[in-house]
């Protein structure tokens, strides 16, 4: 059975950085895409960042040159380093997998518990 958990989240001053981590398991985790998504209260899920296998990434244009998504596959675990955080990065984070290509569109088939981000101005 797949199993995503997260890590990392925290409160931080808006220009901090934090790194979220996601371990996966029960699947072979190196022939997923991965992503990253997040969800403020009262608004819709919005993919943040996306992996393949072969690394190739994409970015929602907000954390564009901010943020970094990358994986390591004899961890099986994927990683999102968040730089100049701004307040409006506050939202709930979520690790997501499938072997379907769905980079930033929320339709992973699997997901993690989600980790909280917080940034203070």
């Amino acid at each position: 059975q797949v199993q995503l958990v997260e890590s990392g989240g925290g409160s931080v001053q808006a220009g901090g950085s934090l790194r979220l981590s996601c371990a996966a398991s029960g699947y072979t985790y190196s022939s997923y895409y991965m992503g990253w998504f997040r969800q403020a209260p009262g608004k819709e899920r919005e993919g943040v960042a996306a992996i393949d296998s072969d690394g190739s990434t994409s970015y929602a244009g907000s954390v564009k040159g901010r943020f970094t998504i990358s994986r390591d596959n004899a961890k099986n675990t994927l990683y999102l380093q968040m730089n100049s955080l701004k307040p409006e990065d506050t939202a709930m984070y979520y690790c997501a997998a499938d072997r379907v290509d769905w980079w930033l569109l929320p339709r992973y088939n699997y997901w993690g518990q989600g980790t909280q981000v917080t940034v203070s101005s």
